[in-house]
């Protein structure tokens, strides 16, 4: 039994057994401090999502952001709760200390990743992995301020009134879970659509700051000397004016970063609800490129190149009812319609944004031949995958020809369309003798995702004929990691045509068809591809393999 008489070893704790002088009732003093658990918590949160949207956005397959930023993150919490310990004495400076420093590094964690991807993400050499290492920077760095929160807010509880510690712990946990679920939805909901990433994590730090200060200045300031309160003031302030100052300048830096990253013949930049639209040129007889979250999507030195080869061998055939998964841009419809014999074009396309930018915006409208004004095309807002699976109950089936001008396999948000379950509902929509044609990323970059791209139409029952044509540098690395710099591979295009059966469709361009720019019988045939001998296996919903 220990004796409460003992006198305390050298380097003890204080008695802090008397309550707090505090300013207010104790129990409204311990409500104040997990009312500040619950917004720090919902900061903390905000950041964590934050990196893992942005990284995913600039580096590339989120899976892989995702589980660097968690990982790094948690453990960095479990190395900043133990580091916290020594600051337990002093407990109230040591909290305010933290929250400025995370306020501080999570707020300005955006634009320091942004920035960096933007001005060195070309750099190549040494620095090709840059972003990520910032990246893990930035997650280490939060995660150890964020650990350090735990047992400094629990000793600021336990000083307002001395309770069990498992009650303690339950109510500071209650706190910074609920914080947390309201900050996971926050994000999301109302800062990623409303005030953008940057301008959103900038305001989390602003509160993240506003409520660390303001918990230890006005409820614990009697704990503090007079010299640590005017530091952690001064402190605070230099923070807010920090985070204030950048906010200002969030359109010039964005202004700035966007010329950086495609030039400076940025025309339009907007984000939808899916993803950022950034239209450059097409004016004054530059072509008009389109970037979708930053990747090359319409190139307008070549797209025809791309377009027609995606289309035209795939016509071959009966083609009155046709399908168009993707091409939101028109620029797969413009060239469909410029067959005959065309009764019905139904696009599918996630982003109704991208649509109404190609009616409505007048480069992109004449690069696509206005083909939304066309009474054939119709136009469904919808996720290509479940719409398949939704097309029979809809009456929307026997489609002579199926088109699938989605992002590159590659990409961690494509994976499910170009599943063995996404190409069997495509094989349902097609009528009797009807063919699919699917664009499936670089051959030369990637040829590992392409060929599991064949494999997984032949598990589904299709049968692929692959080919390519070789376009122009598009200047964007292939894929969706445009830090890792240039690809030495020759610049293509791989595509697939499939039908049901045991035999792959021929490749031919229609006799009566329109008159190409780019593709002629003879460069088809040269473009066709060998099959390599079988063993790569299918991609799935539950087993992907790009």
């Amino acid at each position: 039994m220990i004796d409460p008489h003992a006198p305390a070893p050298p380097g003890a704790p204080p008695d802090w057994g008397a309550p707090a002088p505090l300013p207010v009732r104790p129990g409204t003093g311990r409500f104040l401090v997990l009312v500040c658990v619950f917004v720090c918590a919902a900061c903390g949160l905000v950041y964590e999502l934050e990196l893992v949207a942005l990284a995913s956005y600039l580096i590339g397959d989120s899976v892989t952001q995702a589980s660097v930023v968690l990982s790094v993150m948690v453990f960095a919490m479990g190395v900043g709760s133990l580091a916290a310990k020594r600051l337990r004495w002093h407990a109230a400076a040591g909290f305010a200390a933290v929250e400025a420093a995370l306020a501080l590094v999570g707020g300005c964690s955006a634009m320091a990743l942004y920035a960096v991807f933007a001005w060195t993400g070309g750099w190549g050499g040494l620095w090709a992995t840059g972003p990520r290492c910032l990246l893990v920077a930035f997650s280490l760095a939060i995660g150890l301020l964020i650990g350090a929160e735990v047992p400094l807010l629990m000793e600021l509880i336990q000083r307002i009134r001395r309770q069990d510690a498992g009650g303690a712990v339950a109510d500071l946990f209650a706190a910074d879970y609920v914080g947390a679920l309201v900050g996971g939805l926050a994000f999301p909901f109302l800062l990623l659509p409303l005030l953008g990433q940057l301008t959103g994590t900038l305001l989390t730090g602003t509160v993240n700051v506003v409520a660390g200060g303001a918990l230890v200045l006005g409820l614990f300031r009697r704990d503090l000397s007079r010299r640590t309160r005017w530091t952690l003031l001064v402190a605070n302030v230099t923070v807010l004016g920090v985070l204030g100052s950048a906010a200002a300048l969030v359109s010039d830096f964005e202004r700035a970063a966007r010329h950086a990253v495609y030039g400076s013949d940025v025309r339009l930049a907007v984000q939808t609800d899916v993803q950022e639209i950034v239209l450059t040129g097409g004016t004054h007889g530059r072509p008009l490129d389109l970037f979708l979250d930053g990747r090359l999507r319409v190139g307008g030195r070549d797209e025809r190149r791309y377009h027609e080869a995606l289309v035209h061998p795939a016509m071959t055939g009966p083609h009155a009812r046709v399908l168009i998964l993707g091409g939101g841009d028109g620029m797969a419809a413009r060239e469909v319609l410029r067959h005959t014999g065309v009764d019905r074009v139904d696009v599918v396309e996630l982003d109704a944004g991208l649509v109404r930018l190609a009616r409505h915006d007048p480069a992109l409208a004449a690069l696509n031949g206005h083909a939304y004004d066309d009474p054939h095309v119709h136009v469904f807002t919808a996720d290509a995958f479940h719409w398949l699976r939704e097309a029979p109950r809809r009456g929307c089936s026997g489609y002579d020809v199926v088109i699938a001008d989605l992002p590159d396999p590659g990409i961690t948000a494509s994976t499910k369309l170009y599943s063995e379950e996404f190409y069997g509902l495509a094989r349902r929509a097609l009528a009797p003798g009807g063919r699919l044609v699917v664009h499936a990323g670089p051959v030369q970059a990637r040829p590992h995702a392409f060929w599991t791209v064949a494999a997984t139409m032949r598990a589904a029952g299709l049968a692929p004929t692959p080919y390519r044509v070789l376009g122009q540098d598009a200047g964007f690395t292939p894929g969706p990691d445009r830090s890792a710099g240039e690809s030495r591979a020759p610049h293509d295009w791989g595509f697939l045509l499939a039908a049901a059966g045991p035999r792959g469709p021929p490749l031919h361009l229609p006799a009566d068809g329109p008159r190409l720019r780019t593709l002629t019988r003879g460069a088809l045939r040269r473009d066709a591809l060998r099959t390599p001998a079988a063993g790569v296996p299918p991609s799935t919903l539950v087993h992907p393999r790009y």
